[in-house]
């Protein structure tokens, strides 16, 4: 009987001899075995994913195949910034609250902030003005004053010229252009407006066709005629005198110049206006 005990005493040995060469000649596949028998089952899924389930089948979906991606983490949008009238509207809120509660509460505090507040604002508006006119200053077309000058200087070359131009016009309104002027004897305004029209008519020899609306003559305009319902055809109002009326032979159609009293610069600035200029060309 002792002598298979010391066989199977001689064939353990030979197995630990083995298995120490084994382990002593690749001890790079030792501790690679070593590594992965301690990682966790997650992480050895995650690195060699199961090629049947994965290649053959397709079913990388349910068996994790490919390492989920996190979610992604909505990040809150950042506030829209206030528009530039809300933020002015904010600003005159302000100024009126701290006006009026230094009106209510008259407290050298609540006096003092208003001021202060007030004292900004005008200090924003004046920097605001001097802005603007630096931009005016920079680009013509901007400048109104180059088409209508506020200088002494150059409103008097503008007017000199503007003068020039409405002669020139007007010493060719009277092959085109007549005249209709409304009077009554009974009207005040009429003796101071008679002669203001027939001195206009004869600088320009412009036609004049004097109406007395009430029947009564006029000592500036001998030659006259009684109305007989012409003002209510040219679409004038019936009840107002003096009236102005340039008549177009061109046309044939009415242009109202005004009524009332105007002077000789302003009758002849209207005419030359409503003849010569478009609207808004002049202004």
């Amino acid at each position: 009987m002792p002598a298979p005990a010391s066989k199977a005493a001689w064939r353990l040995l030979a197995a630990c001899a083995i298995a120490n060469a084994v382990s002593l000649s690749s001890p790079a596949l030792a501790q690679s075995t070593a590594t992965r028998a301690d990682a966790p089952p997650s992480a050895l899924s995650a690195e060699r994913p199961d090629s049947f389930y994965c290649e053959e089948r397709r079913l990388g979906y349910w068996f994790y195949c490919e390492r989920p991606k996190p979610p992604e983490q909505n990040t809150p949008a950042p506030a829209p910034a206030a528009s530039a009238t809300n933020q002015l509207d904010a600003i005159t809120a302000t100024l009126r609250e701290l006006k009026a509660k230094a009106i209510l509460e008259p407290t050298p505090a609540n006096v003092t902030a208003y001021i202060r507040f007030q004292r900004a604002q005008l200090d924003r508006a004046s920097l605001f003005s001097d802005v603007w006119q630096r931009a005016i200053w920079q680009d013509p077309e901007l400048d109104y004053t180059l088409q209508r000058p506020v200088s002494t200087l150059g409103k008097r070359q503008w007017q000199d010229s503007r003068t020039a131009e409405r002669n020139a016009a007007m010493a060719q309104l009277s092959e085109r252009y007549g005249l209709f002027y409304f009077f009554a004897q009974s009207c005040g305004a009429c003796e101071v407006m008679s002669p203001i029209v027939q001195s206009v008519a004869s600088t320009w020899h412009i036609a004049v066709r004097a109406i007395s609306t009430d029947g009564g003559p006029s000592r500036h305009f001998p030659n006259y005629t009684v109305e007989t319902n012409q003002r209510s055809r040219m679409g004038l109002e019936p009840k107002v005198t003096p009236a102005v009326v340039l008549w177009d032979a061109e046309t044939g159609r009415p242009i109202p110049i005004g009524y009332g009293v105007m002077s000789a610069d302003e009758l002849q600035d209207r005419i030359y206006l409503l003849t010569s200029k478009e609207a808004g060309r002049d202004y």
